[in-house]
């Protein structure tokens, strides 16, 4: 395991641009500066897209591919720009994904980090619903990439905090507010106010998570004023019982994260740091070098279709 992610690490490079595409790292931080300012959701969505990519098979963009026949898409499946026009052929998909991934965390108030690069993206289309974790999953599950992996087991628990910004629907966790595990009672786990809270926002006939045009939505992190910033507030809610997800909640019942969980509440610098070092392991899972996979023409489909 740990060799895999060595050989993959070494086959990427800092750097990306030079007579390939010349400026293409600052095109990427411009593109997402002015989507933030229309819509700062983005953000939440890139970096969520960026880890469904890596988790699956490994960092080849196929995430980005449109569903066709009876293939459906990893990015239409429920648990889941600018510079392809400037860089068409030369810029993979997967690297493109990399560094908005990367600029959305900066600009959200993340630590700034160098993205290496040199991915190719996937020539293939595969419906991977099952081995995607979605927001019911319980931290407990392992979480297990199918294809390369991360050499130290907590890796993947700092991303988790990316859930301090953005939305989340209420179909994906409607079921801790009414009926949990089937209960017909709701989580033990949540906080009695936050529990009244989140039933207000989010009715019983909240619509299912495939229904999404219809489903109200809440704030990820309910425990500070500024739902768009990546702080470390978030584990504040973990410590509290009062997050939206289970899978978050989870965090604060195991010895190591719930330590984790404090000591980032307490050194939020520390969470920052950790949470960007975390996305650049994150993004050298699995990836397609040299000769492997292609760099699309474009990021929906695969080469050769019409």
């Amino acid at each position: 395991m740990a060799g895999r992610f060595l050989l993959g690490l070494l086959s990427l490079s800092v750097a990306l641009g030079g007579d390939t595409c010349p400026g293409a790292e600052l095109i990427s931080r411009d593109v997402m500066e002015k989507h933030l300012r229309r819509d700062p959701t983005i953000a939440a969505g890139i970096i969520r897209m960026f880890f469904h990519d890596c988790f699956v098979r490994g960092c080849d963009g196929s995430v980005l591919l449109d569903t066709t026949g009876d293939t459906v898409a990893e990015k239409e499946a429920p648990p889941n720009l600018t510079l392809r026009r400037k860089c068409r052929g030369t810029v993979s998909c997967a690297d493109v994904l990399a560094m908005a991934a990367r600029d959305s965390v900066a600009l959200s108030g993340g630590a700034a980090y160098e993205v290496p690069t040199g991915r190719r993206t996937a020539s293939f289309r595969m419906h991977r619903r099952s081995t995607c974790p979605g927001p019911p999953s319980p931290f407990s599950k392992p979480l297990k990439p199918s294809r390369g992996s991360i050499s130290q087991p907590n890796s993947f628990k700092f991303p988790t905090g990316a859930h301090s910004i953005g939305l989340c629907h209420c179909g994906f966790f409607v079921d801790r507010l009414y009926s949990f595990q089937g209960t017909g009672m709701p989580d033990p786990s949540l906080d009695a106010g936050f529990l009244v809270a989140l039933r207000q926002r989010c009715p019983d006939s909240a619509a299912a998570a495939e229904n999404i045009s219809a489903d109200p939505t809440v704030f990820m992190n309910q425990a500070t004023s500024s739902p768009f910033t990546l702080d470390s507030s978030f584990y504040r809610g973990v410590l509290h019982n009062r997050a939206v997800l289970q899978l978050d909640q989870e965090l604060a019942y195991a010895d190591l994260s719930n330590s984790l969980a404090a000591t980032f509440l307490t050194r939020p610098n520390l969470f920052i740091w950790s949470f960007s070092k975390s996305m650049i392991r994150l993004g050298n899972v699995g990836v397609l070098s040299g000769d492997q996979g292609e760099i699309r023409l474009n990021c929906r489909q695969v080469n050769g279709v019409a």
